[in-house]
């Protein structure tokens, strides 16, 4: 059996059955993430423009965007959604693809479902594993294959696909060519472009998600599509992995609202002035030591929200004065405050060897804080928290952070309900109420 052929038997056959118990319960922790980026995500600019292009530009009624509860079709759903998913940039990760699979793989799985109709609690959980697997594998081979350092949609939009195909029944032949569909068109653009002049499109997350349910779509409907990558694997095992190791349990999540490359430095950081009682006024220069990707993150007053969130000094600084990056910071008024642009002009970042040999498998920094006082402390190297090499977050940490993200979109009450609602998916009928609880009904 070839790399496709295992890869197409592991998308059919995968049962909620099937998984081992500990991988269901992640599955859980994945929906309530994502979801909550992706609602928190529809607040800023880029989430309110893709809203709006979605209803003008992909009429129909297939498909929800959330929170506005707007309908368009799958496609424009899916656009919409996946822009607003990686929109704060605090959605989950996977440490060696480089990039972010749940953004991927969630607004093409609910554009799916809708579709699909009589999709109940476990049959979506279980296409979300199939999409992380089958995405984390495309990202290992994507960038085992190429050179160029590829953004999240060169490789998620495969995954989307797979968990797309899953929820809409196709066939082994369609299935194969609409992953073969959504690796020829998903967008391949350049991460590192993107990271030194940041635009909306970012991870190309949004592009890739609607690249995947079209896939999906045209495959249905006779469209054929060139031979999946994953024939192409530098490493075998990638593949036959697939339902024996599941790469969704390695996951990183994100506390905060930045670039996961700068919140070793925002810990350290915060770590050094907890552990020393100081006060950011007793501060006189932080020097950050990174990896040089980390250090080519950008130093200067962001200008709009996709500029605060590929920034190391930025999140830095608004952690140190607000003990905390979210929504609030990187959104207008606060990214333009003057106090956050002072703290910034005192941070310097310097590259070493020694935190690039340990990259992309791990990201780590050290930072010292010299005060007014002229002591110097140090953090210790710092890996990013809520990471696999560090400390994962507790189910209470990851509702907490949803209920931070969405309770001033949704109101407390809805908030609360779609958390515990999500505890339980697997117990849903079909995906009505999620949908209902994620749209905007007068806040509490």
């Amino acid at each position: 059996m070839d790399n496709n052929e295992f890869t197409l038997k592991f998308i059919l056959e995968t049962e909620w059955a099937v998984l081992p118990e500990a991988v269901q319960h992640q599955s859980k922790r994945c929906l309530l993430d994502a979801l909550g980026a992706q609602i928190a995500g529809h607040q800023t600019p880029v989430g309110h423009l893709m809203t709006e292009i979605a209803i003008q530009e992909f009429n129909g009624q297939d498909a929800t965007i959330l929170v506005s509860g707007n309908k368009a079709s799958a496609s424009g759903a899916a656009l919409a959604n996946g822009f607003a998913g990686n929109a704060l940039d605090i959605d989950d990760g996977y440490r060696s693809a480089q990039g972010h699979p749940g953004a991927c793989i969630l607004p093409v799985a609910l554009a799916a479902g809708e579709i699909a109709r009589s999709i109940t609690g476990q049959n979506f959980l279980t296409a979300l594993v199939v999409g992380y697997e089958v995405a984390i594998r495309a990202a290992l081979i994507r960038h085992g294959t190429y050179k160029t350092y590829h953004s999240s949609g060169s490789w998620g939009a495969i995954g989307g696909a797979a968990a797309a195909g899953k929820l809409l029944g196709l066939d082994r032949q369609k299935l194969c060519h609409a992953l073969g569909a959504a690796e020829y068109h998903a967008p391949i653009a350049p991460m590192m472009k993107c990271i030194e002049v940041p635009g909306m499109g970012k991870d190309s997350i949004g592009w890739g998600c609607m690249v995947a349910i079209m896939s999906v779509i045209m495959a249905e409907k006779g469209f054929t599509g060139i031979r999946p990558l994953f024939n192409d694997s530098a490493d075998e095992k990638w593949v036959t992995s697939l339902g024996k190791s599941y790469e969704i349990m390695h996951l990183y999540f994100k506390p905060y609202s930045a670039c996961r490359w700068a919140q070793p430095g925002m810990d350290g950081a915060l770590k050094i002035m907890a552990e020393n009682g100081l006060h950011h006024k007793d501060i006189e220069q932080i020097t950050v030591y990174t990896f040089k990707e980390s250090a080519a993150l950008s130093t200067r007053y962001p200008q709009n929200t996709e500029e605060a969130q590929y920034n190391i000094t930025f999140p830095i600084a608004a952690a140190l004065l607000d003990g905390e990056v979210g929504p609030t910071q990187v959104l207008p008024p606060r990214l333009f405050d003057k106090d956050i642009h002072q703290m910034m002009d005192r941070i310097q970042i310097i590259s070493q060897d020694r935190f690039q040999k340990e990259f992309p498998e791990k990201a780590e920094s050290e930072v010292e804080i010299t005060t007014t006082t002229r002591k110097t402390f140090s953090s210790g190297v710092m890996s990013a928290n809520w990471d696999p090499h560090s400390t994962l977050p507790t189910d209470q940490e990851l509702e907490d952070k949803f209920l931070w993200l969405t309770s001033p979109v949704l109101g407390r009450i809805r908030a609360k309900s779609l958390a515990a609602m999500i505890g339980d998916f697997e117990r849903e009928e079909n995906l009505d109420r999620m949908i209902d609880l994620c749209v905007h009904r007068n806040p509490v």
